[in-house]
């Protein structure tokens, strides 16, 4: 039996992709690659891994996640920085999902800062 795809899109196995990730056995290495995982966790429902990716001064006290809302692909459509020499990073992608039978999706520019070797999510602009 395969392993099932990571929902980030890199075609790797969850278990070897994001999977470790979200376990804390390592750390993104790029602002892109945290990006990926955190997709990853709204698509299998890891609201931990969000909110310990979360910057404290822009993370909300709690998440909750739809579970009737299923995340079907990542499109990357632009990044600035965010490697692993970098401080700052911008990734602007775009989320595509199903809810209640409709699709839609989601467009957003997010900015991405490390602190004490980790990427954490900031902030973000819908577009």
């Amino acid at each position: 039996m395969s392993a099932k795809p990571c929902p980030c899109g890199l075609g790797e196995p969850f278990t070897d992709c994001c999977g470790p990730l979200h376990a804390g056995e390592r750390r993104a290495a790029t602002a892109e690659q945290l990006m990926r995982s955190r997709y990853a966790a709204f698509a299998v429902g890891d609201a931990d891994h969000l909110l310990k990716t979360w910057h404290p001064s822009t993370r909300p006290a709690e998440l909750d996640l739809d579970p009737a809302q299923r995340w079907v692909r990542l499109d990357i459509l632009d990044r600035t920085g965010g490697g692993p020499f970098d401080t700052e990073g911008t990734v602007t992608f775009r989320a595509h999902y199903r809810l209640h039978g409709q699709a839609g999706s989601l467009t957003e520019h997010s900015r991405f800062t490390r602190s004490d070797k980790a990427w954490l999510y900031l902030n973000g602009d819908h577009g």
